[in-house]
Protein backbone atom coordinates (compact mmCIF):
# COMPACT_ATOMS: atom_id res chain seq x y z
CA UNK A 1 0.00 0.00 0.00
CA UNK A 2 2.58 2.15 1.27
CA UNK A 3 4.53 1.85 -2.55
CA UNK A 4 1.34 2.54 -4.49
CA UNK A 5 0.82 5.59 -2.78
CA UNK A 6 4.57 6.70 -3.08
CA UNK A 7 3.99 6.72 -6.57
CA UNK A 8 0.99 7.88 -6.65
CA UNK A 9 2.18 11.16 -4.86
CA UNK A 10 4.93 11.50 -7.23
CA UNK A 11 2.93 11.60 -9.97
CA UNK A 12 1.56 14.93 -8.56
CA UNK A 13 5.13 17.05 -8.34
CA UNK A 14 6.93 14.99 -10.79
CA UNK A 15 5.74 16.97 -14.14
CA UNK A 16 6.92 20.14 -12.37
CA UNK A 17 9.95 20.37 -13.71
CA UNK A 18 9.59 18.54 -16.92
CA UNK A 19 6.62 20.68 -17.90
CA UNK A 20 8.71 22.98 -19.87
CA UNK A 21 10.67 19.72 -21.90
CA UNK A 22 7.17 18.76 -22.59
CA UNK A 23 6.01 22.19 -23.60
CA UNK A 24 9.39 22.18 -26.09
CA UNK A 25 8.16 18.46 -27.60
CA UNK A 26 5.04 19.34 -28.29
CA UNK A 27 4.98 23.15 -29.28
CA UNK A 28 2.88 23.89 -26.46
CA UNK A 29 2.89 27.21 -24.31
CA UNK A 30 2.78 27.52 -20.56
CA UNK A 31 -0.87 27.99 -20.57
CA UNK A 32 -1.73 24.92 -22.28
CA UNK A 33 0.93 23.29 -19.82
CA UNK A 34 -1.17 24.12 -16.67
CA UNK A 35 -3.63 21.25 -17.14
CA UNK A 36 -0.99 18.54 -17.64
CA UNK A 37 -1.32 19.18 -13.53
CA UNK A 38 -4.23 20.22 -12.90
CA UNK A 39 -6.31 17.45 -15.22
CA UNK A 40 -4.25 15.39 -12.66
CA UNK A 41 -5.45 16.63 -8.97
CA UNK A 42 -8.98 17.68 -9.47
CA UNK A 43 -9.85 14.51 -11.63
CA UNK A 44 -8.75 12.43 -8.66
CA UNK A 45 -9.68 14.46 -6.34
CA UNK A 46 -12.94 14.77 -7.49
CA UNK A 47 -13.63 11.08 -8.04
CA UNK A 48 -11.64 9.86 -5.00
CA UNK A 49 -15.59 9.85 -3.17
CA UNK A 50 -16.41 7.83 -6.18
CA UNK A 51 -14.18 5.85 -5.86
CA UNK A 52 -14.42 5.05 -1.50
CA UNK A 53 -18.09 4.05 -2.30
CA UNK A 54 -17.01 1.84 -5.23
CA UNK A 55 -14.62 0.18 -2.81
CA UNK A 56 -17.40 -0.56 0.12
CA UNK A 57 -19.79 -2.07 -3.21
CA UNK A 58 -17.59 -3.92 -4.88
CA UNK A 59 -14.83 -5.18 -2.24
CA UNK A 60 -11.67 -3.21 -1.32
CA UNK A 61 -9.07 -5.61 -2.80
CA UNK A 62 -11.33 -6.08 -6.34
CA UNK A 63 -10.95 -2.73 -6.26
CA UNK A 64 -7.91 -2.29 -5.43
CA UNK A 65 -6.91 -3.85 -8.26
CA UNK A 66 -9.04 -2.10 -10.49
CA UNK A 67 -7.85 1.11 -9.54
CA UNK A 68 -4.01 0.31 -9.68
CA UNK A 69 -4.10 -1.20 -12.98
CA UNK A 70 -6.01 1.75 -14.45
CA UNK A 71 -3.26 4.05 -12.76
CA UNK A 72 -0.33 1.95 -14.28
CA UNK A 73 -1.88 1.68 -17.81
CA UNK A 74 -2.80 5.48 -17.87
CA UNK A 75 1.17 5.95 -16.78
CA UNK A 76 2.51 3.87 -19.73
CA UNK A 77 -0.06 5.75 -22.18
CA UNK A 78 1.55 9.06 -21.08
CA UNK A 79 4.86 7.90 -21.56
CA UNK A 80 3.91 6.66 -24.96
CA UNK A 81 1.68 9.67 -25.71
CA UNK A 82 2.36 11.07 -29.23
CA UNK A 83 0.16 14.00 -29.01
CA UNK A 84 -0.44 16.41 -26.21
CA UNK A 85 -4.40 16.20 -25.96
CA UNK A 86 -3.31 12.41 -25.98
CA UNK A 87 -1.03 13.20 -22.32
CA UNK A 88 -3.71 15.38 -20.86
CA UNK A 89 -6.11 12.31 -21.37
CA UNK A 90 -3.88 9.96 -20.12
CA UNK A 91 -3.43 12.36 -17.41
CA UNK A 92 -6.77 12.67 -16.58
CA UNK A 93 -7.11 8.74 -16.62
CA UNK A 94 -4.27 8.49 -14.38
CA UNK A 95 -6.07 10.68 -11.99
CA UNK A 96 -9.35 8.08 -12.50
CA UNK A 97 -7.09 5.49 -11.47
CA UNK A 98 -5.53 7.23 -8.61
CA UNK A 99 -8.99 7.91 -7.40
CA UNK A 100 -10.41 4.68 -7.67
CA UNK A 101 -7.14 2.88 -5.85
CA UNK A 102 -6.39 4.89 -3.30
CA UNK A 103 -9.45 4.69 -0.99
CA UNK A 104 -9.79 0.92 -1.29
CA UNK A 105 -5.60 1.20 -0.03
CA UNK A 106 -6.28 3.22 2.88
CA UNK A 107 -9.82 1.25 3.84
CA UNK A 108 -7.47 -1.37 4.14
CA UNK A 109 -4.61 0.03 6.22
CA UNK A 110 -7.71 1.40 8.48
CA UNK A 111 -9.24 -2.17 8.76
CA UNK A 112 -6.10 -4.12 9.71
CA UNK A 113 -5.00 -1.70 12.51
CA UNK A 114 -7.16 -0.87 15.62
CA UNK A 115 -8.10 2.89 16.57
CA UNK A 116 -5.30 3.55 19.32
CA UNK A 117 -1.14 3.64 19.18
CA UNK A 118 -1.21 0.95 16.52
CA UNK A 119 -3.66 3.16 13.70
CA UNK A 120 -1.69 6.25 14.36
CA UNK A 121 1.64 5.19 13.66
CA UNK A 122 0.28 3.27 10.52
CA UNK A 123 -1.32 6.59 9.34
CA UNK A 124 1.42 8.16 10.38
CA UNK A 125 3.72 5.85 8.07
CA UNK A 126 1.35 6.19 5.26
CA UNK A 127 0.82 10.30 5.60
CA UNK A 128 4.69 10.45 5.78
CA UNK A 129 5.30 8.32 2.25
CA UNK A 130 2.92 10.36 0.65
CA UNK A 131 4.51 13.45 1.35
CA UNK A 132 8.03 12.29 1.10
CA UNK A 133 6.83 11.30 -2.63
CA UNK A 134 5.44 14.83 -3.47
CA UNK A 135 8.83 16.38 -2.46
CA UNK A 136 10.61 13.76 -3.48
CA UNK A 137 8.82 13.97 -6.98
CA UNK A 138 10.86 16.92 -7.97
CA UNK A 139 14.41 15.36 -7.49
CA UNK A 140 13.03 12.58 -10.17
CA UNK A 141 11.79 14.76 -12.73
CA UNK A 142 15.40 16.27 -12.62
CA UNK A 143 17.24 13.34 -12.77
CA UNK A 144 15.28 11.43 -15.27
CA UNK A 145 14.55 14.64 -17.69
CA UNK A 146 18.14 15.78 -17.51
CA UNK A 147 19.56 11.82 -18.14
CA UNK A 148 16.94 10.57 -20.15
CA UNK A 149 13.76 12.09 -21.25
CA UNK A 150 10.40 13.60 -19.87
CA UNK A 151 8.58 10.56 -21.05
CA UNK A 152 10.58 8.31 -18.28
CA UNK A 153 9.00 10.46 -15.40
CA UNK A 154 5.73 8.31 -16.36
CA UNK A 155 7.52 5.55 -17.82
CA UNK A 156 9.55 4.77 -14.05
CA UNK A 157 6.42 4.23 -12.41
CA UNK A 158 4.73 0.68 -14.39
CA UNK A 159 7.20 -1.70 -13.35
CA UNK A 160 6.18 -0.99 -9.88
CA UNK A 161 2.68 -0.69 -10.14
CA UNK A 162 3.29 -4.22 -11.52
CA UNK A 163 4.66 -5.36 -8.36
CA UNK A 164 1.64 -3.87 -6.33
CA UNK A 165 -0.54 -5.31 -8.40
CA UNK A 166 1.05 -8.65 -7.73
CA UNK A 167 1.28 -7.98 -4.03
CA UNK A 168 -2.54 -7.06 -3.74
CA UNK A 169 -3.05 -10.77 -5.14
CA UNK A 170 -1.02 -12.49 -2.50
CA UNK A 171 -1.41 -10.21 0.60
CA UNK A 172 -4.14 -8.32 0.54
CA UNK A 173 -7.28 -11.07 1.34
CA UNK A 174 -10.15 -10.84 -0.46
CA UNK A 175 -13.83 -10.28 1.42
CA UNK A 176 -17.80 -10.43 0.69
CA UNK A 177 -18.92 -7.31 -1.16
CA UNK A 178 -21.32 -5.43 0.24
CA UNK A 179 -24.96 -5.97 -1.35
CA UNK A 180 -25.80 -4.65 -4.63
CA UNK A 181 -26.48 -0.97 -4.96
CA UNK A 182 -26.05 1.83 -7.87
CA UNK A 183 -23.23 4.01 -7.48
CA UNK A 184 -23.97 7.86 -8.03
CA UNK A 185 -21.54 8.36 -11.28
CA UNK A 186 -23.51 11.42 -11.90
CA UNK A 187 -22.58 13.15 -8.64
CA UNK A 188 -19.18 12.16 -9.07
CA UNK A 189 -18.95 14.16 -12.58
CA UNK A 190 -20.32 17.00 -11.62
CA UNK A 191 -17.95 16.79 -8.39
CA UNK A 192 -15.01 16.93 -10.78
CA UNK A 193 -16.63 19.24 -13.49
CA UNK A 194 -17.30 22.20 -10.71
CA UNK A 195 -13.46 22.97 -9.83
CA UNK A 196 -11.99 22.24 -13.03
CA UNK A 197 -14.33 25.05 -14.62
CA UNK A 198 -13.56 27.17 -11.38
CA UNK A 199 -10.20 26.36 -12.06
CA UNK A 200 -10.15 27.98 -15.89
CA UNK A 201 -12.01 30.80 -14.79
CA UNK A 202 -9.50 31.85 -11.95
CA UNK A 203 -6.55 31.33 -14.49
CA UNK A 204 -8.25 32.96 -17.40
CA UNK A 205 -9.52 36.01 -14.97
CA UNK A 206 -5.96 36.46 -13.99
CA UNK A 207 -4.84 37.38 -17.00
CA UNK A 208 -4.06 41.09 -18.07
CA UNK A 209 -4.35 40.28 -21.90
CA UNK A 210 -6.69 37.62 -22.14
CA UNK A 211 -7.92 37.56 -25.91
CA UNK A 212 -11.46 36.01 -24.48
CA UNK A 213 -13.00 38.29 -21.81
CA UNK A 214 -16.21 36.14 -22.24
CA UNK A 215 -14.21 32.70 -20.97
CA UNK A 216 -14.10 33.67 -17.08
CA UNK A 217 -17.06 34.45 -15.84
CA UNK A 218 -18.74 31.80 -18.06
CA UNK A 219 -16.86 29.14 -16.29
CA UNK A 220 -16.62 30.69 -13.26
CA UNK A 221 -20.89 30.43 -13.78
CA UNK A 222 -20.51 27.19 -15.10
CA UNK A 223 -18.77 26.23 -11.74
CA UNK A 224 -21.56 27.34 -9.68
CA UNK A 225 -23.93 25.42 -11.82
CA UNK A 226 -22.38 22.66 -11.14
CA UNK A 227 -21.63 22.78 -7.69
CA UNK A 228 -25.71 23.70 -7.19
CA UNK A 229 -26.19 20.49 -9.58
CA UNK A 230 -24.63 18.22 -7.56
CA UNK A 231 -26.22 19.61 -4.29
CA UNK A 232 -29.64 18.90 -5.84
CA UNK A 233 -28.30 15.43 -7.40
CA UNK A 234 -26.83 14.06 -4.18
CA UNK A 235 -30.22 15.55 -1.87
CA UNK A 236 -32.60 13.45 -4.05
CA UNK A 237 -30.13 10.72 -5.49
CA UNK A 238 -31.43 7.09 -3.25
CA UNK A 239 -28.38 6.01 -3.35
CA UNK A 240 -26.02 9.32 -2.81
CA UNK A 241 -22.11 9.56 -3.01
CA UNK A 242 -21.68 10.22 0.54
CA UNK A 243 -24.95 8.60 2.57
CA UNK A 244 -26.40 10.95 4.63
CA UNK A 245 -25.09 9.43 8.07
CA UNK A 246 -21.52 10.27 7.24
CA UNK A 247 -23.00 14.08 7.80
CA UNK A 248 -24.07 12.74 11.76
CA UNK A 249 -20.32 12.70 12.82
CA UNK A 250 -19.58 16.24 13.26
CA UNK A 251 -15.95 15.58 14.33
CA UNK A 252 -15.77 13.81 10.88
CA UNK A 253 -17.26 16.46 9.09
CA UNK A 254 -15.02 19.20 10.75
CA UNK A 255 -12.18 17.05 10.14
CA UNK A 256 -12.17 17.09 6.90
CA UNK A 257 -12.88 20.47 6.16
CA UNK A 258 -10.01 21.38 8.15
CA UNK A 259 -7.53 19.04 6.43
CA UNK A 260 -8.99 20.93 2.86
CA UNK A 261 -8.18 24.52 4.33
CA UNK A 262 -4.56 23.12 5.39
CA UNK A 263 -3.52 20.84 2.34
CA UNK A 264 -4.49 24.07 0.11
CA UNK A 265 -1.36 26.18 2.47
CA UNK A 266 0.46 23.04 2.38
CA UNK A 267 -0.05 22.45 -1.55
CA UNK A 268 0.99 26.04 -1.91
CA UNK A 269 4.08 26.07 -0.14
CA UNK A 270 5.31 23.68 -2.47
CA UNK A 271 4.62 25.74 -5.89
CA UNK A 272 6.41 28.91 -3.74
CA UNK A 273 9.49 26.50 -2.95
CA UNK A 274 9.89 25.58 -6.68
CA UNK A 275 8.96 29.10 -8.02
CA UNK A 276 11.52 30.82 -5.30
CA UNK A 277 14.42 28.44 -6.47
CA UNK A 278 13.82 28.54 -10.04
CA UNK A 279 12.81 31.82 -11.20
CA UNK A 280 14.37 34.26 -8.64
CA UNK A 281 16.77 32.25 -7.94
CA UNK A 282 17.51 30.82 -10.90
CA UNK A 283 18.52 27.01 -9.90
CA UNK A 284 17.68 24.34 -12.77
CA UNK A 285 15.21 21.71 -12.41
CA UNK A 286 18.17 19.21 -10.40
CA UNK A 287 19.44 21.65 -8.38
CA UNK A 288 16.31 22.93 -7.14
CA UNK A 289 14.87 19.36 -6.42
CA UNK A 290 18.33 18.67 -3.86
CA UNK A 291 17.36 21.79 -2.25
CA UNK A 292 14.37 20.62 -1.14
CA UNK A 293 15.50 17.33 0.16
CA UNK A 294 15.71 18.80 3.75
CA UNK A 295 11.75 19.07 3.16
CA UNK A 296 12.13 15.10 2.78
CA UNK A 297 14.13 14.11 5.89
CA UNK A 298 12.05 16.03 8.05
CA UNK A 299 9.28 14.60 7.14
CA UNK A 300 10.09 11.18 8.08
CA UNK A 301 11.35 12.93 11.61
CA UNK A 302 7.85 13.88 11.79
CA UNK A 303 6.35 10.54 11.20
CA UNK A 304 8.33 9.50 13.91
CA UNK A 305 7.56 12.00 16.53
CA UNK A 306 4.11 12.67 15.47
CA UNK A 307 2.06 8.80 16.55
CA UNK A 308 3.87 9.44 19.91
CA UNK A 309 2.48 12.93 20.82
CA UNK A 310 -0.83 12.28 19.21
CA UNK A 311 -1.62 9.71 22.59
CA UNK A 312 0.10 12.17 24.81
CA UNK A 313 -1.82 15.24 23.52
CA UNK A 314 -4.82 14.21 21.65
CA UNK A 315 -5.53 14.83 18.03
CA UNK A 316 -7.21 18.19 18.04
CA UNK A 317 -4.37 19.72 19.99
CA UNK A 318 -1.62 17.85 17.58
CA UNK A 319 -3.77 19.52 14.87
CA UNK A 320 -3.69 23.28 16.02
CA UNK A 321 0.04 22.84 16.41
CA UNK A 322 0.63 21.93 12.53
CA UNK A 323 -1.68 24.67 11.22
CA UNK A 324 0.74 26.71 13.67
CA UNK A 325 3.76 25.34 12.32
CA UNK A 326 2.53 25.82 8.26
CA UNK A 327 1.39 29.74 9.15
CA UNK A 328 5.06 30.47 10.51
CA UNK A 329 6.20 28.37 7.32
CA UNK A 330 3.95 30.56 4.74
CA UNK A 331 5.59 33.79 7.09
CA UNK A 332 8.83 33.02 6.42
CA UNK A 333 8.21 32.28 2.64
CA UNK A 334 7.25 36.16 2.19
CA UNK A 335 9.66 37.13 4.52
CA UNK A 336 12.68 35.19 2.55
CA UNK A 337 11.31 36.65 -0.52
CA UNK A 338 11.16 40.30 0.57
CA UNK A 339 14.76 40.06 1.66
CA UNK A 340 15.47 38.18 -1.65
CA UNK A 341 18.05 35.54 0.62
CA UNK A 342 20.11 32.90 -1.39
CA UNK A 343 18.41 29.00 -1.21
CA UNK A 344 19.93 27.97 2.24
CA UNK A 345 17.22 30.62 3.62
CA UNK A 346 14.48 28.53 2.64
CA UNK A 347 15.16 25.51 4.90
CA UNK A 348 13.61 26.78 7.60
CA UNK A 349 10.67 27.63 5.95
CA UNK A 350 10.62 23.39 5.04
CA UNK A 351 11.04 22.67 8.34
CA UNK A 352 8.29 24.16 9.29
CA UNK A 353 6.33 22.56 6.28
CA UNK A 354 7.25 19.89 7.11
CA UNK A 355 6.07 19.89 10.90
CA UNK A 356 2.72 21.50 9.66
CA UNK A 357 2.28 18.27 7.27
CA UNK A 358 3.11 15.70 10.26
CA UNK A 359 1.14 17.27 12.97
CA UNK A 360 -1.37 18.26 11.18
CA UNK A 361 -2.79 16.20 8.52
CA UNK A 362 -1.94 12.84 10.61
CA UNK A 363 -4.13 14.10 13.65
CA UNK A 364 -6.87 15.12 10.52
CA UNK A 365 -7.08 11.78 9.18
CA UNK A 366 -7.30 10.02 12.57
CA UNK A 367 -9.77 11.38 13.38
CA UNK A 368 -11.50 11.74 9.73
CA UNK A 369 -11.37 7.69 10.25
CA UNK A 370 -12.34 7.37 13.69
CA UNK A 371 -15.49 4.83 14.50
CA UNK A 372 -15.50 3.56 11.19
CA UNK A 373 -17.15 -0.17 10.32
CA UNK A 374 -16.69 -2.66 7.35
CA UNK A 375 -19.31 -0.90 5.94
CA UNK A 376 -18.44 2.35 5.51
CA UNK A 377 -14.40 2.47 6.11
CA UNK A 378 -14.28 3.43 2.14
CA UNK A 379 -16.48 6.31 1.90
CA UNK A 380 -14.44 7.59 5.11
CA UNK A 381 -11.35 7.13 3.11
CA UNK A 382 -12.67 8.51 0.08
CA UNK A 383 -14.14 11.52 1.74
CA UNK A 384 -10.75 12.50 3.50
CA UNK A 385 -8.71 11.93 0.39
CA UNK A 386 -10.81 13.97 -1.71
CA UNK A 387 -11.08 16.84 1.38
CA UNK A 388 -6.77 16.72 1.28
CA UNK A 389 -6.10 16.80 -3.08
CA UNK A 390 -9.26 19.26 -3.94
CA UNK A 391 -8.02 21.34 -0.98
CA UNK A 392 -4.57 20.94 -2.50
CA UNK A 393 -5.70 21.91 -5.73
CA UNK A 394 -8.36 24.77 -5.02
CA UNK A 395 -5.51 26.40 -2.38
CA UNK A 396 -2.83 26.13 -6.04
CA UNK A 397 -6.04 27.60 -7.70
CA UNK A 398 -6.83 30.87 -5.76
CA UNK A 399 -4.00 31.03 -3.80
CA UNK A 400 -1.13 31.07 -6.56
CA UNK A 401 -3.67 32.03 -9.42
CA UNK A 402 -4.23 35.38 -7.33
CA UNK A 403 -0.90 35.97 -6.03
CA UNK A 404 0.99 35.39 -9.50
CA UNK A 405 -1.73 36.99 -11.45
CA UNK A 406 -0.71 39.73 -14.21
CA UNK A 407 -3.07 42.01 -12.79
CA UNK A 408 -1.72 42.53 -9.69
CA UNK A 409 1.31 43.63 -11.19
CA UNK A 410 2.91 45.80 -8.76
CA UNK A 411 2.62 43.39 -5.50
CA UNK A 412 4.97 40.62 -4.52
CA UNK A 413 3.58 37.77 -5.57
CA UNK A 414 5.32 35.43 -2.83
CA UNK A 415 3.91 37.73 0.12
CA UNK A 416 0.23 38.04 -2.03
CA UNK A 417 -0.07 34.35 -2.09
CA UNK A 418 1.40 33.75 1.41
CA UNK A 419 -0.80 36.22 2.82
CA UNK A 420 -3.95 34.77 1.58
CA UNK A 421 -2.83 31.48 2.73
CA UNK A 422 -2.76 32.43 6.38
CA UNK A 423 -6.14 33.74 5.80
CA UNK A 424 -7.16 30.35 5.13
CA UNK A 425 -5.26 29.14 7.76
CA UNK A 426 -7.00 30.97 10.49
CA UNK A 427 -10.25 29.74 8.97
CA UNK A 428 -8.80 26.07 9.97
CA UNK A 429 -8.50 27.20 13.82
CA UNK A 430 -11.28 28.13 14.27
CA UNK A 431 -12.78 24.70 12.40
CA UNK A 432 -10.29 22.87 13.99
CA UNK A 433 -11.18 24.33 17.44
CA UNK A 434 -14.71 22.92 17.21
CA UNK A 435 -14.14 19.60 16.95
CA UNK A 436 -14.81 17.57 19.65
CA UNK A 437 -13.41 14.00 19.57
CA UNK A 438 -16.21 10.92 21.35
CA UNK A 439 -15.20 9.62 25.11
CA UNK A 440 -14.17 6.59 23.80
CA UNK A 441 -11.49 7.97 21.73
CA UNK A 442 -10.01 10.28 23.99
CA UNK A 443 -9.71 7.28 26.34
CA UNK A 444 -7.98 5.47 23.94
CA UNK A 445 -5.41 8.31 23.38
CA UNK A 446 -4.88 8.87 26.50
CA UNK A 447 -4.31 4.91 27.73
Amino acid sequence: MAMLQFFIAVDVTVVNVALPSIGAGFHVDSHALTWVVVGYTITGGGLLMFGGRLGDVLGRRRVLLLGTALFGAASLLAGLAPSFALLVTARLLQGAGEAIALPAAMAVIVLMFPEGPRRSRALSVWAAVASCGLVLGFVLSGIIVELLSWRWIFLVSVPFVAVVLAAVVFLVPGERPAEASPVDLLGSLLLVAAPLLFTLGVVEAGEADGTLPWLPPVALAGAVAAGALFIRVERRSPHPLVPPRFFRSRPRVLANLATALLSAALSTSFLLFTYYLQDRLGAGPFQAGLVMLPLAVFLIAASVLVPRLLGRWGARTCVLAGIGFTVLAMTAIAVVSYLQAGAPAMIPAMMLIAAGMGFGLVGLQYVAVTGVTEDDAGIASGVQRAADQLGGSTGITIYVGIGFAPALNGIDPFLASSSLAVAGLAAAVFVTWRISMPTAVMAEETG
